[in-house]
């Protein structure tokens, strides 16, 4: 998926992507403190290579992991890098 493609359509379960790297541990303690956070809710988890991709390398290459929530209005958003923002996730949420 490309930066700069079209979301897919909106759904009702909470969708997210990490853009990641495949030898990226951190991506992979991001992916399970999400899983922890989010508990018994429904949610979609992509994870994508920044490495195959020359726009996300470009945009993300130095933030990675990047945690992306999409909105109840089908709009992407920027929750946290590197490590999982508790208040952000929470507050991203509260506002489904």
């Amino acid at each position: 998926m490309s930066v700069f493609a079209a979301p897919p359509a909106p759904s009702a379960a909470l969708q997210f992507i990490i853009y990641s790297r495949s030898y990226c541990h951190l991506c992979d303690d991001l992916r399970d403190a999400l899983r922890v956070a989010l508990g018994e809710r429904p949610a979609a988890i992509e994870m994508v290579d920044v490495d195959a991709d020359p726009a996300l390398l470009a945009h993300y290459d130095e933030l990675v992991p990047v945690l992306m929530g999409r909105t109840a209005d089908g709009r992407w958003l920027q929750l946290c890098h590197y490590h999982l923002d508790q208040t952000r996730l929470q507050d991203f949420l509260a506002a489904w």
